[in-house]
């Protein structure tokens, strides 16, 4: 089986030439970090400052960020800067000292999970938490199989590395990890999509089973963002009652559709009806900070729990608590879950609408603010030449975009949750424009 390259969907290449400017900072950055970093986009930008949905490069330039979820409630905003600046200039220190943040932020959390989702633990990254979540799902189930996507993203630790396939290059995924197609509600008829993607999953644990790894886990991006953005709701339930029924957890990796993202609940899982056992979250939840949280039953915890002391140095400071707890503010006062479901809403419906009759232009899928366009050839086949062509020519129209799926071909649209109507008609007087001069 191929795999995509994530990383190279839409990087740039030296084959394309840059400025002076622009072109002694690449090559220090090269010199200095070495070969293995990625640039965006075949003209890089060089930003300086970001405010709510605007980035501004070193020449002024304002552009509209279409595409970072990190600073899920715009960048700099100035609750969470006031937030972490105040604890920052007041104390920040580690876990093993008592601090009421923490314990704070916790209840708050965990009061939008699930009530059976009712521990949490910290540490700084996606790839750390979602590293943790299978050392949990092993310790319960006993067994070390996973099963994945096709083009799953799940970090970058040596474990995480492993199941996340989309990395491309030297990425392997592990003996212990079985791959399934993802429900690809574009090339599969909707009536067959929840039982393809079961029988697929049920297969893969059988094999596991065979092979003598038993069946630990079931991890998902459940929008599947690296795969090409699949949000339809009623694919994840049967395949998450096989993976129990064979003795295994349900993983939710929520780093991308995770608070608010989807416009229909605070969680990417809640759409699909299915209660986790598990559920990862990364920096989103700090705007950007290096937080990073991993809820669970406390049954699922249990044998981890009290066999290994866990200790993150600064998973959970009073920093990025504070942090946390100013987003959540930010998100509730200001009504995010809704603005990302009527502001998603009439981006897909404008999307849908100037695209319709193009025969570039395969689909437009989403949940709230995650939005998938699929570019194909003329002859329906994944494009990701131009799906690079258009990412690039929305560069130049000063709107920042990017790519995913399996073949590159399917645009990624993740703004900011503040994201607004106005945005929208920037962002649509720009798209129409880039496709105009692209096909």
């Amino acid at each position: 089986m191929s795999f995509s390259n994530i990383m190279d969907s839409n990087s740039y290449s030296p084959d394309h030439p840059v400025d002076p400017v622009t072109g002694s900072m690449i090559a220090a950055r090269a010199r200095m970090l070495g070969p293995a970093y990625r640039l965006f986009y075949d003209q890089p930008v060089n930003l300086v400052r970001g405010e709510g949905t605007r980035l501004y490069d070193i020449d002024g330039a304002c552009f509209l960020d279409a595409y970072n979820n990190v600073a899920c409630v715009g960048h700099c905003h100035p609750h969470v800067v006031e937030a972490a600046s105040r604890q920052l200039a007041t104390l920040n220190t580690h876990t093993r000292y008592l601090h009421r943040g923490i314990i704070d932020y916790s209840e708050r959390l965990l009061a939008t999970l699930p009530d059976k989702v009712d521990q949490v633990m910290y540490a700084c990254t996606g790839s750390e938490v979602n590293d943790l979540a299978l050392r949990v799902a092993a310790m319960h189930t006993g067994a070390t199989g996973v099963v994945i996507t096709r083009d799953a993203y799940h970090g970058n630790t040596a474990t995480t590395t492993a199941i996340s396939p989309s990395i491309g290059g030297a990425t392997i995924a592990g003996p212990h990890v079985r791959i399934v197609a993802p429900p690809d509600s574009y090339r599969i008829p909707a009536d067959e999509l929840a039982n393809r993607f079961t029988a697929d999953v049920s297969a893969a644990i059988a094999d596991l089973q065979s092979a003598g790894f038993g069946m630990s886990a079931l991890i998902v991006d459940t929008i599947f963002s690296s795969d090409g953005i699949y949000p339809d709701p009623l694919v994840l339930a049967p395949a998450v009652a096989a993976v129990h029924r064979a003795g295994g957890m349900f993983i939710a990796d929520e780093v991308q559709p995770g608070f608010a993202r989807t416009g229909e609940a605070m969680w990417g899982f809640s759409r699909h009806g299915v209660l986790p056992d598990i559920v990862t979250m990364g920096k989103p939840m700090g705007n950007g900070l290096p937080i990073a949280a991993m809820a669970a039953q406390a049954g699922v915890l249990e044998a981890f729990a009290n066999d290994i002391p866990y200790f993150n140095t600064f998973g959970g400071n009073p920093v990025t608590m504070a942090a946390a707890a100013a987003v959540l503010d930010v998100i509730e006062d200001d009504g995010l879950l809704d603005n990302a479901a009527s502001v998603g809403g009439l981006l897909r419906a404008e999307l849908t609408g100037m695209t319709e009759d193009h025969p570039r232009i395969g689909e437009v899928r989403g949940a709230g603010l995650y939005i998938g366009v699929e570019v194909v050839t003329e002859s329906g086949a994944p494009d990701r030449t131009g799906a690079k062509s258009l990412v690039n020519a929305m560069r130049e129209r000063r709107v920042l975009i990017s790519v995913c799926g399996h073949d590159g071909s399917v645009l990624k649209i993740r703004p900011p949750l503040v994201f607004s109507r106005s945005d929208v008609d920037w962002f649509c007087t720009e798209f129409a424009a880039a496709l105009a001069s692209s096909f």
